[in-house]
């Protein structure tokens, strides 16, 4: 294939510097995710809230107009929160179905605030649903406290008004404080119509931005328990702004700190320790796993800290599961260095390449929070992590790049052909999201040789790269 690959890349459209005179012929807006290039792309969030079996299943199942949320009569069906696309009267938002909050879990405040203070950080319209057949329960007061807070606009939606006789119940619903209570059957679709004027009236045209331009670059603190994360927060303020203690779970709610180092802002969070796999924690664990996650979710790079003196466990893996997934900037921080000795460095090394292998591209910085040895090393790692992340690659250079990787390593044969690549593009940016446009399927061992090279000619250091592979019928190929 080397010999005739410039024959088959060969395109009428393609010039000779790897540019696409006519990039509008590829959709890339499946692909676009980052706040410059996709912000017409991104659509605004509306959160369904509430205490378990008041139906914001079923409430969110009548706003898509099919059943996609699980709906049974069983408080607490829904833990993790689940988004959708939903479409109003041609206007497209995302929908978020959550986990209700449990009214006899230990630490119910903690509980409802952290349903709720996600909800106010991530989404651009709140729905708070009562059953209008109970009343406000203590469990609705508490949450619609937190909510009165909210500089997100807040819907207060009356459910299981089946009949106008019904209405007159829900005139008690006033008391919470959210204005107007919407009655609505979700089960049966009455005034859920009038409920969606509602939230297109409040829900802006574009979704908040993320991340502010020329902030301070937002870093979350994650890893299991105990492995130092109040304290190297503490060791960087300089003051005792977190609880330390060698209890594991001591810090339960995401703390905030703005810190001035190598001259410049950090917006550093603090993060509860994550135990257990979310689905399986119960009480204040499982809204502590919220809040981490919401942290995650508006940091940029995660500092993921690892006990250094003990073996990665299989709760470190986890916790690096949720980062990859998150698409956030990467630094591998081994804390408790001072407690190592030769042996375990052996050993260290030998976990590091077994347990860490799908992130070979992550910064790695060895330190003791309690004795601030090489904490300094920090800054320069997460710069370069947060340079990777935002870094652009100009369209003629990748396919000048492309060209010459794929002339000396063809695609694997699939199906008795071999799979033509005949553009490539970079969609998006946190994180470098790449698109190749082909003949064929290429195998992911195929991507992940290419991401490979791709890393070795251009970095990306600290950041995940990802490769979408969109494949081209005759009949574009036609056209």
């Amino acid at each position: 294939m080397s010999d005739d690959f410039s024959t088959e890349f060969a395109d009428p459209n393609l010039a000779g510097d790897g540019t696409w005179s006519d990039e509008g012929d590829w959709d890339l807006s499946d692909f676009v995710t980052d706040d410059a290039a996709g912000e017409s792309a991104a659509l605004p969030v509306v959160a369904i809230v509430g205490r378990p079996n008041v139906g914001k299943s079923t409430l969110v199942n009548r706003i898509l107009g099919r059943r996609e949320a699980v709906v049974e009569d069983v408080p607490g069906v829904t833990r993790d929160r689940v988004s959708y696309k939903a479409d109003w009267i041609g206007r497209q938002f995302m929908v978020t179905d959550t986990g209700g909050w449990e009214p006899d879990a230990k630490g119910m405040g903690l509980a409802i605030a952290a349903q709720a203070e996600y909800a106010m950080r991530t989404a651009d319209a709140i729905v708070l649903v009562v059953d209008a057949t109970v009343g406000a329960t203590a469990t609705d007061e508490a949450v619609a406290r937190v909510l009165r807070r909210s500089k997100t606009p807040v819907l207060l939606a009356a459910n299981k008004v089946d009949s106008e006789r019904m209405e007159a119940e829900a005139a008690s619903l006033w008391s919470l404080g959210l204005g107007e209570p919407h009655t609505i059957s979700a089960a049966h679709g009455r005034g859920t119509g009038d409920l969606l004027d509602k939230i297109l009236e409040v829900l802006p045209e574009s979704p908040r931005e993320r991340f502010a331009v020329g902030g301070p670059r937002r870093v979350a603190l994650v890893g299991k328990p105990n492995v130092g994360k109040s304290s190297l927060l503490n060791k960087l303020a300089g003051e005792e702004r977190a609880v330390v203690d060698n209890v594991a779970g001591t810090t339960v709610d995401p703390v905030d700190e703005l810190i001035e180092l190598g001259g410049k802002p950090w917006q550093f969070v603090d993060t509860a320790g994550l135990r257990r796999k979310v689905r399986n924690a119960t009480g204040h664990e499982y809204y502590a796993s919220l809040r981490t996650r919401a942290a995650l979710d508006s940091a940029e790079v995660a500092l993921l800290l690892i006990d250094a003196s003990q073996t990665i466990t299989e709760q470190d893996l986890r916790v690096l599961s949720m980062i990859v997934d998150s698409g956030r900037a990467l630094v591998v921080v081994f804390n408790k260095w001072d407690l190592v000795d030769e042996d375990r460095r052996y050993e260290l090394d030998n976990e590091i390449d077994r347990e860490l292998a799908r992130v070979p591209w992550a910064r790695r910085v060895n330190i003791s929070a309690m004795t601030g040895r090489s904490v300094q090393k920090l800054v320069p790692a997460l710069e370069g992590a947060l340079e990777s992340w935002d870094k652009r690659i100009s369209t003629g250079q990748l396919n000048s790049w492309l060209k010459e990787i794929i002339a000396a390593t063809p695609p694997p044969v699939r199906g008795g052909r071999q799979p033509r690549v005949m553009f490539a593009t970079q969609a998006a940016t946190r994180p470098p999201t790449f698109v190749l446009f082909t003949t064929g399927f290429l195998e992911a061992g195929y991507r992940r040789f290419l991401e490979r090279k791709l890393r070795e000619r251009f970095g990306f250091d600290g950041s995940p790269v990802r490769i979408n592979v969109r494949v081209r019928d005759k009949r574009d190929r036609k056209k």
